[in-house]
């Protein structure tokens, strides 16, 4: 997953860390670590974040492609 991308995605849509948390149904710590790499992001967290972020279907397969838990 490209950070950067994911973040810049967040910033561009309004949308917070603790919205993503919040939607993941987790403790905003570990969103944070989902986000930056240290823990995995499951299938369903990927769907949710794609939806969050308003991510094609090429823009969904681009992000998460081989780095789904």
């Amino acid at each position: 997953m490209q950070i950067a991308k994911i973040k810049g995605r967040m910033t561009e849509l309004g949308i917070k860390q603790k919205d993503v948390a919040k939607a993941w149904n987790c403790a905003e710590p570990a969103e944070n670590q989902k986000l930056n790499g240290v823990r995995p992001i499951d299938l369903e967290e990927a769907d949710i974040l794609a939806r969050l972020l308003k991510f094609s279907k090429m823009e969904y397969y681009h992000f998460f492609d081989k780095e789904i838990a």
